[in-house]
């Protein structure tokens, strides 16, 4: 096992890195700074751009973590993102374009990775070698293969690793599974997911110049290389190499709460078609979109559309009230169908209302719960087990398995709406080589995802 650390050392260091291989004979249990109950954790945060930075500015607020690096390839976004954070917490953290220097600092307890989709699974991988804990932002992986390594190098290193799936840490949503799981729903065997918003297509444009301060090499990474394109920097949520649209962008949130709630893990089958109808552009991804995952009693339906801007998107100040969504334009809700009622639940602070029989043509509530938007719960929950080693919520075995159906669904799709016989114990495909290709992908060093973590 020394010998193979060594040579991975090496080979990082020829690469550019720096001590991540020397960081990688960590063992399961160890950390490169123990959070003491009442230490603040130290946090570097990976990708800044978007969530990033507005998880910067959380963690520097909350008293009990302190951002200590704040990370991203792109030079222009440091000493904006720093000067917040430091403006914040009372105290500058430290800036690098390669994050690889927050690993080798024995000083940091945890990462906070909010690259693209495609980086989540190596900086995941790379932070757990290095002793670190990890709250990565959904979806889990750009690929099922890489986020079973994930799940992997969390267990061989004694890791916690979050995923940003933040429903699972809100007290509303926790009694909505109880009232479930208390029978009160009578048995369920649908469920119907809705993800519907208004993301119009985009034209092509020609590769360019890559911007000044942007390393596009260490931007593409894990994904294949290919010259600098802005769609490919600024809309890479619609290209297979990088993600796989609303599905797992934005879906994924609500498949995994409906998955959850209704206490199901592998489907028996996957199916999914749909297309790019709405409009010509550059998007590769569906914008239409039906998916239909067969459990042993239950089907799970989901349905996208991106051209339906009277679908509407909770916002901040409905997450935040004690005010139910509309329902029936509610984008991002759950029906969950039972024999004695009906669930419809929000993500992110929308409640959840049960619905028996009208009574003189007026709904009747049977039950109900809300609560705020859990962003915070969810981070106070990763903090609290980077300090006593809990499981968190969200931990990376189940946000793994919900990311999975979102790719399965893609899977599908891209073959044409072929169904898929899924083997739970081997995360592969029943019979048909075509589709079991695209459950990982092929790197380029040094951006790669190891088969053996």
């Amino acid at each position: 096992m020394a010998s193979k650390a060594v040579d991975r050392r090496d080979f990082l260091a020829a690469a550019g890195a720096t001590a991540i291989g020397a960081a990688a004979t960590c063992t399961a249990g160890d950390s490169a700074r123990a959070a003491a109950a009442g230490d603040r954790v130290r946090l570097a945060v990976v990708g800044i751009h978007g969530r990033g930075g507005h998880l910067a500015r959380k963690l520097a607020a909350r008293g009990d973590s302190e951002v200590a690096y704040v990370c991203d390839v792109d030079q222009s976004l440091l000493a904006a993102c720093a000067g917040e954070v430091e403006q914040i917490q009372q105290r500058a953290p430290q800036l690098a374009s390669d994050f690889r220097r927050a690993l080798d600092d024995k000083d940091v307890d945890a990462i906070v990775v909010a690259t693209p989709d495609h980086w989540h699974a190596l900086a995941t991988v790379w932070g757990c070698q290095a002793g670190k804990d990890v709250y990565v932002e959904k979806p889990a992986s750009h690929t099922p293969w890489e986020g079973r390594k994930m799940v992997e190098a969390a267990r061989r290193y004694g890791r916690i690793v979050q995923v940003g799936t933040q429903n699972r840490s809100a007290p509303y949503n926790i009694a909505a599974k109880a009232y479930l799981d208390a029978g009160k729903l009578g048995s369920v065997h649908f469920v119907r997911v809705f993800n519907q918003k208004s993301w119009p297509n985009f034209p092509a444009v020609d590769d360019g110049a890559v911007p000044a301060g942007l390393d596009w090499d260490m931007w593409t990474g894990p994904a294949p290389q290919c010259p600098y394109n802005e769609n490919f920097h600024r809309r890479w949520n619609h290209f297979w190499r990088f993600s796989g649209g609303d599905i797992i962008n934005d879906g994924v949130h609500q498949i995994d709460l409906a998955r959850w709630l209704v206490g199901k893990a592998y489907p028996q089958s996957v199916y999914s078609t749909g297309g790019r109808y709405a409009e010509p552009g550059a998007c590769e991804s569906p914008d239409t979109q039906l998916a239909v995952f067969q459990f042993e009693d239950l089907v799970m339906a989901f349905d996208l559309t991106l051209y339906t801007p009277y679908m509407i998107k909770s916002d901040q100040a409905l997450r935040d009230s004690d005010m139910f969504p509309y329902w029936p334009q509610n984008a991002e809700r759950i029906e969950i169908y039972g024999s004695a009622g009906l669930m419809v639940v929000g993500r992110h602070g929308c409640g959840w209302q049960v619905f028996d029989r009208p009574k003189d043509r007026q709904p009747v509530i049977a039950a109900q719960g809300n609560g705020p938007f859990p962003d915070d719960a969810h981070l106070a929950d990763f903090l609290h087990c980077v300090r006593t080693r809990e499981t968190p919520s969200a931990d990376i075995e189940q946000g793994h398995r919900s990311t999975l159906l979102c790719q399965l669904a893609n899977i599908s799709y891209r073959l044409g709406g072929r169904k898929l016989v899924v083997d739970a114990a081997t995360e592969t495909l029943v019979g048909d080589q075509e589709a079991n290709q695209l459950l990982r992908r092929e790197y380029r060093a040094p951006w790669v995802v190891p088969e053996v973590v």
